[in-house]
């Protein structure tokens, strides 16, 4: 009865932290009375030690009571006995009690510990606090050491005397009745007398610099005077070698360069007689004799040469097996040295060209595989290792490559050859090329050799019909490197027969120009469609450009065919100024191309257009001009212009593609469309 009494006790209770013990009835009718009460409100009015007290006390009762029901227990009392169950109940509501105190002693632990943590952070506010402000004091102390420590600029400059400056000094600038009782004035007003006098320096050093700028001008043309008297020299020593020679009367010598010359093979003795026919028909100087002064001479052993042209021995049998076995096992062992079976005396041709500059031709006949080649060699006058990248523009390898187009001299022109390299072991005739010498097309026919037939045919009209143009090639090859090596020591700089295609003032200039292989032009990402075009190969020679104003940075990487100036420089174009730009993205930079590549005809200045390169580059400086200076001003952009305009255009920007005017005329100095 008295668990049931306190089931229903226990069901009207309901226990809240938050709540206040005030009596509250529901909204519902008929619904009974809850009370409601927190024990927090309980803990504020609890002491801690009548608590530990009371805890003690319940405890102590807890104890007796199960002493009591034990003892009950043991005097034989049941489980369901009414003082068991009396005293069992009276311990849960001590156990009851217990819990209570337990809660009050965790909730009081809370709050301490809470109460605890609060006044721990009002302590780090107040540290915090502290830091900022002896921070504040710190950085205070030393902005104010640093004042202390201050110096001015004005203070490193010697500057005159006070006397002096009262002395020296106009009255705008000294100021003496402000300047006298104002130390900081007075300062003011020396440093200004300083500014002053200096300015006036500047001005004496610019002239002085100017006047230093015409004296080593003077000098330069005395020394150019000076160096343009070796090559007239030169001419006239070569002037009079006819005459020495006559008074030497050289029979004898050129008798003995014609008995050697009937010891030539065929092709090479056609060769001979024909640069000697066009040498006395044309006025060139060619003969018989060992000067090197002159234009042909032979060279060779005449000994070894009349054993190679004995016929061999009759009572050798050509259809001994042992023989040719042998033959061909010494053959597929040596393929050097049956390709390099040359003839022993050889023909050396000088054509002379301008300037004191010598192409030397070295001809040899291979009579193994019956073909001419040819190595090149140029000495000139003067010293061009100065000349930027030209390494490549003499080079004896690739002088000579494409005279007539696509004559590259890398494979042998006879047919029957290829059955021979097959029965050595050679695959590609151009790894002996360096060794051999080049077969040119051209070769074969001034030695007056006819292809495909096996065995090759000497024909001496063949050589006299390609001997002049040969000539003329072989002059204007020369001619055209020289006039590369020269423009590439001073590359950028227009000659004065062309001043009039490009304005007076551009401010682009070309500052690199590099030499680069045909791998490397091929990988940049700009010259693909070049590549893909077949317009860059490997017999071209490969240049990278770069042109800069400011910040812009234009890249142009140039192919420069073997026959400059009669094929002109391809140009490919990249723009790296406000992200990065090429010819085939940018409709500007393309237009740019077109002025550099396609109007060629208005950049070959005077014949027979050497000058095309640096006209080229020049214009390409040019149009990078109009493209930067005609360019938009960016609004969200303060300041002024990076490239003021200061070239003049009719209009600025042209049709749905915004195309610049790149076109400049003459003599009226603006720019337009085309």
């Amino acid at each position: 009865a008295m668990s049931d009494a306190l089931k229903k006790r226990k069901s009207k209770v309901v226990r809240s932290e938050t709540g206040t013990p005030e009596g509250k009835r529901g909204r519902g009718d008929g619904e009974q009375e809850v009370r409601v009460y927190s024990e927090e409100v309980e803990l504020d009015g609890s002491d801690p030690a009548e608590d530990y007290r009371q805890y003690k006390l319940t405890c102590k009762a807890l104890a007796k009571l199960m002493n009591e029901i034990q003892e009950l227990k043991a005097n034989g009392a049941k489980d369901g006995c009414a003082e068991v169950e009396q005293k069992r109940m009276q311990s849960c509501i001590h156990f009851m009690s217990l819990k209570k105190l337990n809660r009050l002693a965790h909730m009081r632990l809370k709050r301490g510990r809470d109460q605890t943590h609060e006044g721990k952070q009002r302590v780090d506010v107040l540290h915090l606090q502290l830091q900022n402000l002896l921070y504040e004091v710190m950085h205070m102390q030393k902005e104010i050491s640093k004042c202390l420590e201050f110096k001015s600029k004005h203070e490193e400059i010697d500057l005159v005397s006070i006397d002096e400056f009262n002395k020296e000094a106009p009255p705008e600038i000294s100021r003496i009745s402000i300047t006298k009782d104002d130390p900081h004035q007075l300062t003011l007003a020396r440093l200004d007398w300083e500014l002053e006098q200096r300015k006036r320096l500047a001005e004496k050093y610019k002239e002085s610099l100017s006047s230093k700028e015409k004296i080593q001008k003077s000098i330069e043309v005395k020394k150019e005077h000076l160096s343009s008297l070796q090559p007239g020299l030169n001419a006239i020593m070569q002037a009079s070698l006819p005459v020495q020679e006559y008074l030497s009367m050289p029979f004898e010598q050129t008798q003995k360069q014609i008995e050697i010359a009937r010891h030539l093979p065929p092709s090479l003795y056609v060769l001979l007689v024909q640069a000697n026919a066009y040498g006395q028909a044309c006025g060139e100087c060619f003969s018989f004799t060992n000067d090197k002064s002159l234009s042909v001479s032979i060279s060779g052993d005449v000994d070894e040469a009349k054993a190679l042209a004995k016929p061999p021995d009759d009572s050798q049998d050509d259809d001994s097996g042992d023989s040719d076995a042998e033959e061909e096992q010494t053959d597929r062992h040596t393929p050097t040295r049956c390709l390099n079976f040359s003839h022993v005396v050889n023909v050396l041709l000088f054509p002379v060209s301008l300037d004191g500059s010598v192409l030397h031709l070295f001809f040899y006949y291979l009579m193994n595989l019956n073909i001419m080649t040819v190595k090149a060699k140029v000495s000139t006058a003067t010293d061009l290792t100065g000349a930027i990248s030209a390494g490549e523009l003499l080079n004896s390898d690739t002088l000579l490559n494409c005279l007539y187009a696509n004559d590259q001299g890398r494979e042998t022109p006879n047919p029957a050859n290829r059955y021979q390299f097959d029965k050595v072991g050679i695959s590609v005739f151009g790894d002996y090329v360096a060794e051999l010498g080049h077969p040119y097309q051209w070769v074969q026919r001034l030695g007056g050799l006819q292809f495909p037939s096996e065995t090759p045919e000497v024909c001496d009209s063949l050589s006299a019909s390609h001997m002049e143009s040969t000539m003329k090639l072989l002059r204007g090859r020369v001619q055209s490197r020289l006039a590369l090596h020269k423009q590439f020591s001073s590359l950028g700089i227009v000659c004065g027969e062309c001043q009039h295609l490009f304005p007076t003032k551009v401010l682009s200039r070309l500052s690199r120009w590099t030499a680069i292989t045909h791998h490397e032009y091929t990988n940049l990402s700009f010259t693909r469609h070049v590549s893909d075009a077949g317009l860059a190969r490997e017999t071209d020679l490969f240049f990278l450009a770069v042109v800069e104003r400011g910040t812009a940075r234009l890249q142009a990487a140039v192919v420069l065919n073997p026959r400059y100036p009669e094929i002109s420089p391809l140009f490919a174009l990249s723009l790296s100024w406000k992200g990065e730009r090429a010819g085939r993205s940018d409709d500007n930079l393309r237009a740019i191309e077109s002025e550099v590549n396609v109007f060629k005809s208005e950049l070959q200045g005077p014949r027979p257009g050497h000058q095309l390169l640096t006209n080229q580059v020049a214009r390409l400086c040019v149009c990078l001009d109009v493209y930067l200076e005609t360019d938009g001003q960016d609004d969200s952009v303060e300041g002024p212009r990076e490239f003021p305009r200061e070239k003049m255009c009719l209009r600025t920007a042209r049709g749905p593609n915004r195309l610049k005017p790149f076109k400049y005329n003459h003599p009226q100095g603006f720019f337009s469309h085309r």
